[in-house]
This record gives structure tokens, C-alpha cells and sequence, in this order.
């Protein structure tokens, strides 16, 4: 089996209203295992380099303003296919264009409030966990449930 990893943050606005849990739980119920957390509220520089490729859109500014202005709950989960499942989960970055059952469908309106950042490939995934959890912050763990998961 393949495994990958992902990077997961429920923004200002899913923490302020109490959504960590849920989100936790959509991805622990899919199976999916998480291997570091932790609540942070990022500095401004750091924000940008987390959203450099979006630095020339009109948005940018306003966007790391608003992550920076309270706790982002910064996870990494693992498992087969992680990133592309974890996309899935979240739903569409616009709510309005998510399906009832998803992440931002359920709990979300406006885009620039939509709940949750997910790595959007695995390279993305991999530079996002580096800048966000030292490698000493993330648990490599066996799931007691881990057959009852995966096949062979």
C-alpha cells in the first residue's frame, strides 16, 4: 500500500466556531490517520509564504489579514490517497459550489469564510507539512484499525 500525506487547516473562521472537532472526525471516520496537530496563529510572513503562489491576485493581502487574525488548528493526515480524498472532503473552494455532505457544503457560504485549507497535490502537500510542523512534530503510528481499513 501506498501512503501519502496531506496538510489539513481548519482557518480563523472554522475554529472560532467550534467546527475542529467535526472536521477531525470526517476525516477519522473515513479512515484516515492523523499524525501532528497543533493551534497557531501564524505570523503574516509566514502566511505568505504559505500562499506565495498567490501573490499577484487581488485577494492576497486581504487573505493572510484574515489568517493571521486568530488560531488555525494545523493538522497532517496520512493514508491512500490522502490528498485527493481530503480535496473530496473539504469540497469546492467556492461553498456555494460544494454537494450537501462535504466540509464546506454543510458549513459554508462565502469563499473568503469557507472553513478549511487542503493541499491541492502531493507536492504542494509536502512543501505545505515542511512549513508548517518541524519533521520531530509528526508521529509515525500504526492504526490498531489499520486492516479494517485497507486490504493487502
Amino acid at each position: 500500500m501506498t501512503s501519502e500525506q496531506t496538510f489539513i487547516a481548519v482557518k480563523p473562521d472554522g475554529v472560532q466556531r467550534g467546527l475542529v472537532g467535526e472536521i477531525i472526525s470526517r476525516f477519522e471516520k473515513r479512515g484516515f490517520k492523523l499524525v501532528a496537530i497543533k493551534l497557531v496563529t501564524a505570523s503574516k510572513e509566514h502566511l505568505e509564504k504559505h500562499y506565495a503562489d498567490l501573490s499577484d491576485k487581488p485577494f492576497f493581502k486581504g487573505l493572510v489579514t484574515y489568517m493571521a487574525s486568530g488560531p488555525i488548528a494545523a493538522m497532517v493526515w496520512e493514508g491512500r490517497e490522502v490528498v485527493k480524498t481530503g480535496r473530496q472532503l473539504l469540497g469546492a473552494t467556492n461553498p456555494l459550489a460544494s454537494s450537501p455532505g462535504t466540509i464546506r457544503g454543510d458549513f459554508a457560504i462565502d469563499v473568503g469564510r469557507n472553513v478549511c485549507h487542503g493541499s491541492d497535490a502531493v507536492e504542494s502537500a509536502q512543501k505545505e507539512i515542511a512549513l508548517w510542523f518541524d519533521k520531530s512534530e509528526i508521529n509515525s503510528w500504526k492504526q490498531a484499525n489499520h486492516e479494517w481499513v485497507y486490504e493487502k
